[in-house]
């Protein structure tokens, strides 16, 4: 486990620092939007937390004391998707979820689908 003067410089250092339910439910999210994510998306640390890019920000996620946080980076698309959202706890640009209840494989592959196709839209660059 890292020491608390260390902040996480790669997704895997990361996740290496969380024990389980934690860290199997952000390692699961991960191959998530991995496999929903266009091949040319990376990953990095955006504000202390493991993110994916492409063509700019595209969804970021982490693990709190209580439960994990799916970020689609875009407020619009939780309100957009609020009636598949309704399980879950959610605010403008967070979707809140049990350590030991993942978000559905098929949720995460519409909302990394969506940003996606609004990063492509604007023609961003990343």
């Amino acid at each position: 486990m890292m020491s608390d003067m260390k902040k996480a410089v790669t997704v895997d250092e990361y996740l290496a620092d969380f024990a389980e339910p934690a860290h199997g439910a952000l390692q699961k999210l991960r191959e998530m939007i991995r496999a929903a994510a266009p091949k040319e998306a990376t990953e990095a640390i955006g504000y202390g937390r493991p993110a994916f890019k492409y063509k700019g920000p595209l969804v970021g996620y982490a693990a709190f004391k209580e439960h994990c946080s799916f970020f689609p980076m875009n407020g619009a698309l939780v309100e957009q998707f609020q009636e598949e959202l309704k399980k879950y706890k959610t605010s403008k640009g967070t979707i809140r979820f049990s350590m030991d209840k993942p978000l559905p494989a098929a949720l995460v592959k519409k909302l990394v689908k969506a940003r996606v196709a609004e990063n492509e839209a604007k023609g961003k660059r990343g």
